[in-house]
C-alpha cells in the first residue's frame, strides 16, 4: 500500500479501441484499491468509462488514448488524453435545453460527468486535449 500522505500517479497508454473501456474501469480500480482510498471506485469506474469512451469515439485516427489517475487518501483525479484538439462542447457549460434524451443510447456521458463528479474539466495539450474529473473522499465519520 502506498504511504497514506503522498500522491500515487498512474499513467497508462489504451488502444484506441473499445476494448480500451473495460482496461481502464480495472486500472482506476486497482489504483483506488491500492492507495486504500476512500473515494466511491464504481463511481470512478463509471466515470472513467464515459471518458475513455467519448475518447475512442470522437476522436479520429488511431493515436493511443493515455490514461492519468492520480491519486490521494481523500480525492481521485482522472484525466484522459487524446489526439483531438476539439473541446467536449457541453461538458462545463451545458446549454440549458440541452438535457439528453433518456431513450437515446447515447448523450448522457458527459451528464454523468458533471452530476457525479466534484469537479471536470478540460485543457488543451501539445498534442491534443485532456478531459478529467475529480471525486473527493466522503470525510471521515
Amino acid at each position: 500500500m502506498a504511504d497514506a500522505h503522498s500522491p500515487a500517479s498512474w499513467r497508462i497508454a489504451l488502444p484506441h479501441t473499445v476494448a480500451a473501456v473495460p482496461i481502464a474501469r480495472a486500472l482506476v480500480r486497482t489504483a483506488l484499491t491500492d492507495i486504500g482510498s476512500t473515494a466511491d471506485t464504481d463511481t470512478a469506474e463509471l466515470l472513467t468509462a464515459e471518458l475513455v469512451a467519448n475518447a475512442v469515439e470522437h476522436t479520429a485516427g488511431h493515436d493511443p488514448i493515455e490514461l492519468v489517475i492520480e491519486l490521494l487518501p481523500t480525492l481521485c483525479q482522472v484525466e484522459v488524453r487524446d489526439s483531438s484538439p476539439v473541446p467536449p462542447f457541453d461538458l462545463t457549460d451545458p446549454a440549458a435545453d440541452d438535457e439528453p434524451d433518456p431513450w437515446q443510447e447515447h448523450g448522457r456521458g458527459l451528464l454523468l460527468i458533471r452530476t457525479l463528479s466534484s469537479s471536470c474539466g478540460h485543457r488543451p495539450t501539445e498534442s491534443g486535449k485532456a478531459v478529467w474529473f475529480t471525486l473527493s473522499a466522503p470525510a471521515e465519520r
